[in-house]
């Protein structure tokens, strides 16, 4: 019976997410004290702490409780990188993509995507580019593709202001000789 009212409660939390965050805290907290190691309500409550309160180091702390309580969920590790990447803690979120990238039922197609904004944040552009095209390639959703499609314009745009720049340097270059 314990079980599953537990199991009632991290439901009813999942449910009100995002729309109602008091419900959701509120059987959050009923599940946590019935079982402190429920890494799906664990999970959830990193996901408020770093969406919703943009407090990252507690989300980090939920979201390594979860992983050590249920290693192989895959639904975790997109969030928690996600997490590490607006905390700017990159080395991390590399690290944890590339155990991520290891296990069975994770989005690859998503890691990919998160790869590559890593790569962007990092102003690796080119690498962020090929890595965002290795994702619309595995990936299984339209919408997720055009998702990816957009980021893919917004570093491409980023690029092309440097290599504007060089043919304008170019042709003043050009001027000056002619003068």
């Amino acid at each position: 019976m314990e079980n599953n009212l537990h199991n009632s409660y991290v439901f009813q939390a999942l449910d009100a997410y995002p729309y109602n965050l008091e419900e959701t805290l509120e059987a959050l907290n009923y599940a946590l004290s019935y079982n402190e190691k429920d890494a799906q309500a664990l999970c959830l409550m990193g996901r408020v702490y770093a969406e919703q309160l943009k407090n990252y180091e507690t989300a980090k702390q939920y979201f390594a409780e979860a992983i050590a309580q249920h290693m192989e969920m895959p639904k975790t590790y997109p969030f928690y990188i996600q997490t590490l990447l607006w905390n700017e803690d990159y080395v991390e979120a590399q690290k944890l993509i590339d155990f991520a990238k290891t296990l069975k039922g994770v989005d690859k197609a998503l890691l990919q995507l998160m790869q590559g904004v890593l790569f962007e944040k990092l102003g690796q552009f080119k690498i962020a580019i090929k890595t965002f095209k290795a994702a619309n390639k595995t990936a299984t959703n339209n919408d997720f593709i055009r998702y990816v499609d957009n980021e893919l314009s917004r570093v491409k745009k980023k690029m092309k202001p440097k290599k504007k720049c060089k043919k304008k340097k170019k042709k003043s270059n050009k001027k000056r000789k002619e003068k």
